[in-house]
């Protein structure tokens, strides 16, 4: 847990130099790929796993075998991980960057001639072009320094998302490259004072001008992660849209912002309990002037463009969660097989080892369930997985919180000093439940998209009876009469066609009970 000494000037540049130079035989190696060679395969489109549960639909199709990467994609990751890997053991000093409450200039830059500000930005625009999967293990190491993990994310996975999914090719190509390099950073703008979790009642307004060439932004935004530094902003303002009736009515619309538009200030940084070093501040814009060419998608889409960017990256907290908490555990670990009490080393009291599996139980689970949905959202033609993202975020940031306190519980006195990092891990990760949308609000999210899924199909299946469909009748009514006798619920898990080992028969057994 105590940082490494500060290397010499000589081999710092040393070490920016190695990076520029492997981010671009990176890019060389990846263009001599054969095309499509780390594409995930599938025939057509499948049913959404989660969304399918809520019908008793177990698809093992979806999840057995784990999803799998090509080889070439393998050695890419571990081409990734290595320089990465060195950069933030050797020059991230996460407890200076907690004092300061801010990421070191030079910091930024190492993390820009890693191209870590285009990690998902594709490489016809200047980034590296990883897959949902690729992102997921390289967040494994960036969730090291929470600030910078916040910073990163930030930017990519909600600032720049929306051009990325909804853009047009004239603003990829005009803001992209910039953003892949790190030479602008983004923001993401939606949360405002009297609008969080609904999201729908923000009260900024874009004005249409009076030759209808641009709009005229107007309002302010809060908790604005990069807010202070970005360049580039996303923002979500209402608007007036007429309908296909002619009614006006009120919209949202995405805007992309740039601060050199004029307008734009921001406040100072907020004092923050954890992730201390990244930017957070409250954005204002007063007449700042739009262009028309600027808007994202569809002008009254933009809560459609907002909830796309938000459930896209949600994912991402697994694997940034479980690559925090292995790290937590070889601190931990290391601690309670040399720290001695009552003649007894803490690694050889049960109630500790109860800890430690705890810890190694849960991030096995966030990995799982991150690098699976990552998984399907790398297969083409794969249906939204906004809900298997939303149940990744809840499980992880519950479980990060809980196994970072049991962590700080093993060392007592000592995990609660500034000297050790469990205090400021406790703090950092405590914004997980909060931001990316409240646990409590993904928690509805979760079964009430669930169950509109089921209720829509259910309700076609209700027309097709009404209509005659005495085969689909009769089908419903023997599934229920076999029901109220008792049934067996068998997932196809173990047995003959079974896709797990034969030891785990007997849990599988009393889930299936449980069911």
């Amino acid at each position: 847990g105590v940082r490494q000494p500060k290397r010499a000037g000589r081999v710092k540049r040393d070490l920016v130099t190695d990076m520029r130079r492997f981010s671009v035989i990176l890019r060389v190696a990846r263009a001599a790929l054969p095309g499509g060679a780390r594409a995930f395969r599938t025939a057509c489109a499948r049913p959404a796993f989660a969304k399918e549960l809520c019908l008793g639909n177990f698809q093992k199709e979806e999840v057995f075998p784990y999803p799998q990467i090509s080889n070439e994609e393998l050695k890419e990751i571990n081409q990734l991980v290595g320089p990465v890997e060195k950069f933030f053991s050797e020059e991230v000093d996460s407890k200076k960057i907690d004092q300061d409450a801010k990421i070191p200039q030079e910091t930024l830059n190492g993390l820009k001639n890693l191209g870590l500000f285009g990690m998902q930005i594709p490489e016809e625009y200047g980034g590296l072009g990883l897959s949902n999967t690729m992102y997921a293990r390289l967040g494994e190491i960036t969730s090291q320094d929470g600030a910078i993990a916040v910073t990163l994310a930030a930017h990519q996975a909600i600032g720049l998302k929306g051009i990325l999914i909804a853009g047009t090719e004239e603003q990829k190509k005009k803001y992209l490259p910039k953003l892949a390099s790190g030479e602008h950073i983004a923001a993401f703008c939606l949360t405002e004072p009297g609008s969080g979790s609904d999201a729908a009642s923000i009260q900024t307004r874009a004005t249409l001008s009076e030759d209808g060439k641009s709009f005229i932004l107007n309002g302010s935004k809060i908790w604005i992660s990069n807010g202070g530094i970005a360049d580039i902003f996303t923002v979500f303002a209402r608007t007036e849209v007429v309908d296909k009736d002619g009614a006006t009515k009120d919209k949202i619309t995405a805007f992309i912002v740039e601060r050199a538009f004029g307008g734009i200030t921001n406040g100072k940084p907020e004092d923050k309990l954890g992730i201390r070093g990244s930017n957070t501040c409250e954005v204002f814009f007063e007449n700042t002037k739009v262009p028309i060419e600027n808007v994202v998608g569809e002008i009254g889409g933009g809560f459609k463009v907002a909830m796309n960017i938000l459930n896209s990256g949600r994912f991402s907290m697994g694997s940034a969660s479980a690559g925090m908490l292995k790290k937590l555990i070889e601190m931990t670990s290391e601690y309670a097989c040399t720290r001695k009490q009552f003649n007894k080393k803490l690694s050889e009291f049960g109630l500790i080892q109860e800890k430690i599996a705890l810890m190694a139980r849960k991030a096995y689970v966030m990995e799982s369930m991150a690098y699976l949905t990552a998984g399907l959202m790398d297969k083409p033609e794969i249906p939204d997985c906004s809900v298997e993202a939303a149940m990744v975020k809840v499980f992880s940031s519950e479980s990060a919180w809980v196994c970072v306190s049991e962590a700080l519980q093993i060392l007592g006195g000592l995990g609660y000093m500034k000297d050790y990092p469990y205090e400021r891990y406790l703090r950092d990760c405590r914004i997980l439940l909060i931001f990316e949308g409240t646990n409590e609000v993904l928690r509805m999210y979760i079964a009430l998209t669930g169950m509109q899924y089921a209720g829509k199909i259910l309700t076609e299946k209700i027309k097709e009876i009404k209509k005659g469909d005495v085969k689909m009748a009769l089908g419903l009514f023997m599934k229920r009469t076999r029901d109220s006798f008792g049934r067996k619920v068998d997932l196809g898990i173990v047995g003959k066609d079974g896709v797990v080992h034969p030891s785990l028969e007997v849990s599988n057994a009393c889930r299936c009970c449980n069911t």
